[in-house]
């Protein structure tokens, strides 16, 4: 959850003054290795996780694996990323001590506190420092996702990097997923620039406000409980009423929340006569193949607003 909560945490323990080590972008030794420890049936995500905490095993006193159950009320975060604190314990070798911090908003966001003590408690035991820190993590967290609600993606504020120019580009494509998706680079095989070298601008949910999506999920007719995938559905809708050009939806292989929100999500795109392309990914994806589907893809998108009738958007 490193695009969701970097900053946060960041912040929190820099405030402390401990140092922060962080792993670096995903490479192919680390996808090595996340093969080589993580259980055969995990999902991609959760098996770089794997790689991730190996690469950091020789080079920190603590490594940080919160065990987040739910980030906010009445609702759940997928239960192989609560695990993961055990997961990567008796999986990964020479593990320095983990910080396993509890995080479950689920009856309260007042938990969020006794989460930060928690924490907080490895670095110093003053309770007066630890408050501080964790409200200006809090604020540090409450402006990553003000500029993302206002189109800046995550990896050009996390790299520091110029926000992409949409002036030049004639396609409008929504990329739905979950964050661990949409933003590993060499997990999606850089989707991100593929789109952009085709001249498309990307949309994300992360663009999205929360009351929006809170708004636009309800429209399936029951609560969704599982928090990322109400943030799929919810942006899926805002995409649908805005009319998008298309929408890929990058899913890892063996996601079970995924396997039927993305089933749904090319439901609603087909009635609604968007192009719609599910992108699978896991340990074994090809570049090649990926650069021939976006390419189809970015194609059939040009000649259906070219030629409506004799383009289907499906099929």
């Amino acid at each position: 959850m490193y695009y969701e909560y970097y900053p946060l945490w960041n912040t929190f323990f820099t405030e402390l003054g401990a140092e922060t080590v962080l792993s670096p972008n995903t490479t192919k030794d680390i996808m090595t290795a996340s093969v080589k420890y993580a259980v055969n049936d995990a999902c991609l995500p959760v098996k770089l996780f794997h790689g991730h905490a190996s690469y950091l095993a020789d080079k920190a006193d603590y490594i940080f694996i919160p065990r987040l159950k739910s980030v906010a009320k009445k609702e759940h975060i997928c239960p192989k990323i609560s695990g993961l604190p055990e997961m990567v314990k008796f999986s990964v070798p020479n593990l320095p001590k983990v910080i396993d911090t509890e995080v479950n908003l689920r009856k309260s966001a007042r938990n969020l506190n006794k989460a930060f003590f928690e924490a907080g408690s490895f670095v110093t035991e003053d309770r007066s420092r630890i408050r501080k820190a964790a409200r200006k993590a809090l604020s540090s967290h409450k402006g990553y996702t003000a500029a993302m609600r206002k189109g800046a993606l995550p990896l050009e504020l996390l790299n520091n990097t110029k926000p992409q120019k949409s002036d030049d580009c004639d396609l409008f494509v929504a990329l739905l997923g979950h964050s661990y998706n949409l933003y590993d680079e060499y997990a999606n095989i850089n989707i991100l620039k593929k789109l952009s070298g085709h001249n498309a601008k990307v949309l994300t949910p992360e663009s999205i406000e929360e009351h929006l999506i809170d708004s636009y999920s309800s429209k399936i007719g029951k609560r969704m409980f599982w928090t990322l995938g109400k943030r799929q559905l919810g942006a899926l809708f805002q995409f649908l009423e805005n009319r998008v050009d298309g929408i890929i939806y990058v899913m890892a292989f063996g996601c079970g929340i995924d396997s039927f929100i993305a089933d749904l999500a090319e439901r609603y795109a087909k009635r609604n006569k968007i192009p719609f392309y599910l992108m699978m990914l896991d340990e074994h994806s090809g570049e090649a193949g990926i650069n021939t589907r976006v390419e189809a893809f970015v194609d059939m998108i040009r000649w259906k607003k070219k030629d409506e009738v004799n383009c289907p958007a499906f099929r």
